[in-house]
């Protein structure tokens, strides 16, 4: 019994070793030399053929055409003359989610290491660290275009960044000093993904503003912005982007772009987890976070009691902050309240037509580290006008 040698590229450095035993000693004298039983080193050696044949080589199939990163197999045709050999081959591929996204949050991080970092500023003189301030942001959607005649409002690039600015101001100015702040986008800060202008998931198409790099600018711009906001009356700022379903891989460049300017300040931390959900503890307080579109809210009392257990029975007050839906809602269930958060974001032409007519504002909600909510700062879109 032996195995290509080829066959290491697509193996760990342990399945490795159990296909040169197998080829130096057979099954029998690798199991035996590696302390190992023949099941687990036939189940490993399969596991890496698997890998193998998805990226196209799979030589006892006759598949020999390997097709590159991103990309996995989607099906072979191979063709063969009157004598049965084979004369040509088709190999169909597609993009493989899971590893594009790992090599764009790679990509984005090792640019970031170039990104100029952050001059201190001086803290505070007095915060009150019994008091936390969280300002959930709703779907930004940074990019929409929205025409008034069609859809009601005009909105593009620029009103999002100067809107966003304008409530961080006003909600910085009328919300306590309290020791930490959590500036917590939603989920679709971007209103695209990408260039292509469609949604990741469904390929609908998109009303969008300027060019993606020109967008992603702006969005960087107006996150670093509110953290010095937020820097200059807090002594601690957390920062957590939840993706969303219209921009799953463009958030992480905002992410990674943020983390890496102010990676020297410590009084700022951006949480990088890919987590789809986001949890926070402060005192008798448990917050969590998703984007809401994988999740009803019904469905969340599970996930925090389950993902959370020891938090839980250690707090009193816990709550749920998502987006998705564009409107306000509050739903109370055993032990947690959900609600989801309106948008500064114009309707586009697609939720104009379909009737949607939410409210538009941001909110800063004030937690104490033992009674929970007890204050909450509201900017109307009217005040931005």
């Amino acid at each position: 019994m032996n195995f290509d040698e080829a066959l290491k590229q697509y193996a760990t450095p342990i399945q490795a070793s159990y296909i040169e035993a197998v080829n130096q000693h057979g099954l029998r004298g690798a199991a035996r030399k590696l302390g190992v039983s023949k099941g687990t080193i036939w189940n490993a050696i399969a596991r890496v053929q698997v890998k193998a044949a998805t990226r196209g080589y799979s030589p006892a199939h006759g598949m020999t055409r390997i097709v590159p990163e991103p990309f996995i197999v989607k099906g072979v045709s191979t063709y063969y003359n009157k004598d049965g050999k084979p004369t040509g081959q088709w190999v169909k591929s597609q993009l493989d989610g899971e590893k594009l996204e790992e090599m764009i949050r790679a990509s984005v991080e090792a640019m970031c290491q170039e990104v100029p970092r952050f001059d201190k500023i001086s803290p505070p003189l007095k915060t009150f660290d019994d008091l936390l301030n969280v300002i959930p942001i709703g779907d930004p959607h940074h990019g929409l275009y929205a025409w008034a005649a069609e859809s009601g409002d005009d909105f593009d690039s620029d009103i999002a960044k100067r809107m966003t600015l304008g409530a961080v101001d006003r909600l910085m100015a009328s919300a306590p000093d309290a020791g930490t702040c959590i500036i917590l986008p939603l989920g679709d800060v971007f209103h695209a993904n990408d260039q292509s202008n469609v949604t990741p998931g469904h390929k609908h198409q998109l009303d969008v503003d300027s060019r993606f790099v020109k967008v992603l600018g702006i969005g960087i711009d107006t996150y670093r912005y509110a953290i010095i906001k937020a820097l200059e009356k807090h002594q601690n700022v957390i920062v957590r982007f939840v993706q969303g379903n219209h921009d799953p891989q463009a958030v992480w460049a905002l992410a990674f772009t943020i983390q890496a300017y102010f990676s020297d300040n410590p009084r700022v931390y951006v949480d990088l987890s890919p987590s789809k959900f986001w949890f926070y503890r402060f005192g008798k307080v448990l917050l969590g976070a998703t984007h809401g579109d994988t999740v009803k809210h019904e469905a969340l009392l599970g996930v925090i009691a389950c993902d959370r257990a020891e938090d839980w029975g250690m707090t009193k007050h816990r709550y749920w902050y998502t987006g998705h839906v564009h409107n306000q809602t509050v739903k109370e269930f055993p032990g947690v309240i959900c609600e989801s958060f309106r948008t500064l974001a114009a309707k586009d032409a697609y939720a104009a037509g379909h009737g949607y007519r939410a409210g538009r504002d941001m909110v800063c909600i004030t937690h104490h580290i033992e009674h929970g909510e007890v204050e909450r700062h509201r900017c109307d879109i009217g005040m931005l006008s």
